[in-house]
């Protein structure tokens, strides 16, 4: 299992001798294997939520429990995927896959058996010998995918991970991430810019405010998983859509250019 719950977290940073307080007094929770989407304004503690939650930092006050235990550190249990590839350009697919199990010890056999289920899952079969220097970026991005799912953590965190993505690569990541999921679900916290991807990956929509980034309004996505990308243009969607941005746009500190650019998803 693994259940999330946030309870009143602030997070203080020292920049210049300044105090700068990038999350104040944010809770919520998330149920064991829910896929929920997370926007908000840039700066306004996104990035910095992920680092809480998976241990790199730690809250200057509050609590995030995993399953009730506090979160101490970095854990096994957690795997992060951010926006810019992590493939190793010195490891073929399969190892860069498997480089996960093999930090942990696992036994040959089984890992190579894990490894090709998960290059299976992404559709990186036949890419298993393959160098990075090789791949596109979707391809990169199944790869972390994989590495990813690979070791098997309770809770995945995923910043921003297509963003860098053109739009039919972007979509195709998001209708695969949706298949990976319904086949192995896990419980994920998806964070985007993007609402439209935020709307079509998620069972729920978390909008944060700006800086000092707190919650702002959830939304509960309607629609059953997984998905097909001709949803994105039924009313339902594009009326769920108005919603979020418009709970964006009503935080009253976006720049014209920050409005369009949600507004366009």
């Amino acid at each position: 299992m693994a259940t999330i719950n946030l309870i009143e977290v602030n997070k203080l940073y020292r920049s210049g001798g300044t105090d700068v307080l990038a999350i104040e007094d944010l809770s919520f929770g998330i149920q064991d294997k829910e896929l929920v989407s997370l926007v908000g304004p840039s700066g306004c503690g996104k990035t910095t939520l992920v680092n809480l939650i998976a241990g790199f930092i730690l809250p200057t006050k509050g609590k995030i429990l995993i399953d009730q235990t506090p979160v101490a550190g970095p854990s096994a249990s957690c795997g992060v995927v951010f926006q810019a590839d992590s493939v190793f350009p010195w490891m073929t697919v399969t190892k860069n896959v498997g480089y996960g199990l093999r930090f942990n010890g696992t036994p040959k056999s089984q890992m190579e058996q894990v490894v090709k289920k998960y290059l299976d899952l992404v559709g990186l079969t036949r890419f298993a010998d393959a160098w990075p220097r090789n791949l596109s970026g979707g391809m990169k991005k199944r790869v972390d995918l994989a590495r990813a799912y690979s070791f098997d953590p309770q809770l995945l965190l995923m910043d921003e991970p297509f963003g860098s993505l053109d739009v039919l690569t972007k979509e195709e990541m998001q209708i695969l991430l949706l298949r990976v999921w319904s086949e192995q679900k896990k419980t994920i916290l998806f964070v985007t810019h993007d609402v439209e991807e935020a709307i079509f990956l998620g069972q729920r929509v978390i909008v944060m405010t700006p800086r000092p980034g707190t919650i702002k309004q959830v939304f509960s996505v309607p629609f059953p998983l997984p998905r097909d990308s001709r949803l994105k243009l039924s009313s339902e969607f594009v009326n769920l859509r108005r919603q979020v941005v418009e709970a964006l746009v009503s935080n009253g500190r976006h720049s014209d250019t920050e409005v369009n650019h949600h507004a366009e998803g």
